[in-house]
């Protein structure tokens, strides 16, 4: 499976900011998916996933409350609502997709996106 993720940018802390990553390629529903980011200077790291149906999520400590993740399979698309946006949320966003497994390591997944650059600014 092919993803392309898109929507990222530059904002002021406390705003909102919706990424999004579209799949081809492969049925798109078979597919748990999952965000991660990697900040400036740092390693890649978990930022939420969700199951193939969409009925289970997972969410990093860090963006609990404040990201949702969600997805619309009829439009094979996984997309990663983010509010109330702050300074450390500045990072290189990527999506990712697993047939088999999910949840929050980065050897998990077999599929990953080109990432997307959320800058967040004061």
């Amino acid at each position: 499976v092919q993803l392309q993720a898109s929507g990222g940018g530059k904002v002021q802390a406390g705003d909102s900011l919706r990424l999004s990553c579209a799949a081809s390629g492969r049925t798109f529903s078979n597919y748990n998916m999952g965000w991660f980011r990697q900040p400036p200077g740092k390693e890649r790291e978990f930022v939420a996933a969700i199951t193939q149906t969409g009925g289970m999520t997972y969410y990093a400590d860090a963006v609990k409350g404040r990201f949702t993740i969600s997805r619309d399979n009829s439009k094979n698309t996984v997309y990663l609502q983010m509010n109330s946006l702050k300074l450390e949320d500045t990072a290189v966003y990527y999506c990712a997709a697993d047939r088999t497994n999910w949840g929050s390591s980065v050897a998990t997944y077999d599929y990953w996106g080109q990432g997307t650059l959320v800058t967040v600014s004061s």
